[in-house]
């Protein structure tokens, strides 16, 4: 009796199983990959097809500027991988400051700007903002930096 209690319980889980591995077949079209058991190299080299992103600088510094004053930069960049860059977001630590950027992909070894905008009205000090770029590269974020100091106009 003990025994038919075991196949009683154990049946069940035997269907699930094979009911689970019949899904896994049909979502993968019914054939299962095996180059990554065949061929190891394939992975190494499927991982290093990949976007990556090289600043010229990742810095820049302003000076001082009159409270006010709206400036802009533009960092130069280069893809440097061997896949299309797609940055997907640039964000920035302040409402002072905006980033304008590609939206189209960047081939692999073609360069492009992302353009930093920042209006020191209402600011004085020195400042450093930071723009935050999101992309298809491994790290995904990069972080840019500009800063300055910003006068009143009685101190210029």
């Amino acid at each position: 009796m003990r025994k038919l209690l075991n196949i009683k319980y154990l049946l069940p889980i035997f269907f699930i199983a094979l009911g689970l591995m019949s899904a896994c077949k049909e979502k993968s079209g019914g054939n299962l990959s095996t180059d990554l058991v065949t061929s190891p190299k394939s992975a190494t080299e499927s991982s290093n097809k990949q976007a990556a992103i090289k600043f010229d600088k990742e810095e820049h510094d302003f000076g001082t500027l009159l409270q006010g004053e709206v400036v802009t930069y533009s960092f130069h960049f280069t893809n440097t991988g061997n896949m299309p860059l797609i940055i997907s977001e640039v964000g920035s630590s302040c409402g002072c400051t905006v980033g304008d950027y590609p939206h189209e992909p960047i081939a692999p070894g073609k360069t492009g700007d992302i353009k930093v905008t920042y209006n020191s009205a209402g600011h004085h000090g020195f400042q450093s903002r930071f723009l935050t770029v999101m992309s298809n590269t491994n790290p995904a974020k990069t972080t840019l930096r500009i800063k300055g100091t910003v006068q009143t106009p009685d101190q210029y």
